[in-house]
């Protein structure tokens, strides 16, 4: 078992899994082998075998809070709502077993085949324009490190929301309620989402944006973050769209990388940083931040890069209070797509294994900036190619 786990905590999914499936050879009854198995090919959308792994896991250990989580989320991301709901119940995770259990017919229902918003603001965080229940066009921001659409207290109040379920939060020293509704229609360019999740809160705190989209919404389309030409790309996701993104791509140059998806919406890929060797790294797309990409402190010393101590940076991220310096890494790179001594930030956080695997660190808004970045959910594929897209 220890080599299995060994295996997974370094990023190298597919010999953990086959790793996993030899434990189970020899003993069925191993529910940490049958959860981590599943867990395995939840994080490329493998959902036949996720759930078949995860059933056997469940059935083995019927009030095991992780094997709940893990298939909730495979039925999540199926859009299985009804099915994830009780699973989310027994994960402890109430707001959501409420609110999925209120989202009546099929979610995320796609009107139109293509979408085309352009990027009416890049810093300090991109802007694009949509629409909201029919409404005239307001001003929202993304960012993948986000789930859900969230819309600000303002914009859920002129949109006649209703909230099915709330919750209390403690968020950068303040306490805050979030509510959580359903939104009739959400339209960017061309393309409208229907009977779509969404988030708000009871404060806007100076945001003067209308809300943020979120990871959810991107998952139930072919995206293409169109940096260099100045505009997101939003596709009906289908097996062609795919087949098109990926020889797109190859023709600019372009190699497909790997795409995970872990706790419902956090991408991740395989990325290098100062020499590091290929591993498991976050995608920050979207967002507020001037840095190329985020190491933890201790990561930077082993790696041999220099925090500049005299320039603490304070702030928040996920909530809680973090302290950055900056530095410059001689190279950072995901696949093709490089960045030279470009400006980074070593912060005091520790080494990031809370999804059981070790992530080496984020790359963030700017880093995108020369490339046009398109996520593929069909088939699970990471695109990162220079200039416009084709």
């Amino acid at each position: 078992m220890a080599d299995a786990d060994a295996l997974f905590k370094a990023g190298k999914f597919e010999q953990a899994g086959r790793a996993y499936e030899e434990i189970l050879k020899k003993d069925p009854t191993n529910v940490h082998a049958a959860r981590q198995r599943g867990y395995v090919a939840l994080l490329s959308n493998r959902f036949s075998d996720a759930e078949m792994y995860l059933k056997v896991a469940l059935k083995l250990g019927p009030g095991d809070k992780d094997t709940n989580r893990l298939l909730a989320d495979c039925y999540t991301r199926q859009d299985k709502f009804s099915l994830a709901a009780p699973y989310w119940q027994v994960a402890g995770e109430e707001v959501y077993a409420t609110w999925f259990a209120a989202v009546k017919g099929e979610p995320y229902q796609v009107r139109g085949d293509i979408g085309r918003v352009a990027l009416k603001g890049m810093d300090p965080k991109p802007l694009v324009e949509a629409s909201v229940n029919g409404g005239a066009p307001k001003l929202f921001t993304f960012y993948t490190r986000v789930p859900w659409l969230g819309l600000s207290a303002k914009t859920a109040q002129e949109a006649g929301l209703s909230p099915v379920a709330s919750q209390k939060i403690e968020y950068e020293g303040e306490t805050r309620w979030m509510y959580f509704g359903v939104l009739d229609s959400f339209k960017l360019g061309d393309l409208e989402l229907r009977n779509v999740p969404v988030e708000w809160s009871d404060s806007d705190a100076g945001d003067e944006s209308a809300g943020i989209i979120g990871t959810w919404v991107f998952y139930h389309l072919l995206t293409t973050f169109d940096y260099p030409g100045r505009e997101v790309i939003l596709r009906r996701r289908t097996p062609a769209a795919a087949r098109k993104a990926r020889v797109d791509a190859v023709r600019a140059g372009a190699k497909p990388l790997p795409l995970y998806l872990a706790r419902e919406h956090l991408l991740h890929s395989r990325g290098s940083i100062a020499g590091s060797g290929t591993q498991v790294v976050a995608l920050d797309i979207g967002g507020t931040s001037e840095m190329a990409a985020s190491v933890p402190e201790e990561t930077a010393k082993r790696l041999r890069i220099r925090p500049d101590y005299e320039r603490p940076l304070e702030a928040f991220a996920g909530g809680q209070p973090v302290v950055s310096y900056p530095c410059y890494p001689k190279e950072i790179r995901l696949g093709g797509a490089v960045a030279k001594d470009t400006y980074c930030y070593a912060d005091n956080r520790p080494v990031d294994s809370s999804f059981g695997f070790d992530l080496l660190g984020h790359f963030a808004h700017s880093f995108y900036k020369p490339y046009n970045v398109t996520l593929d959910f069909t088939d699970m594929n990471l695109y990162v190619a220079p200039g416009k897209a084709i």
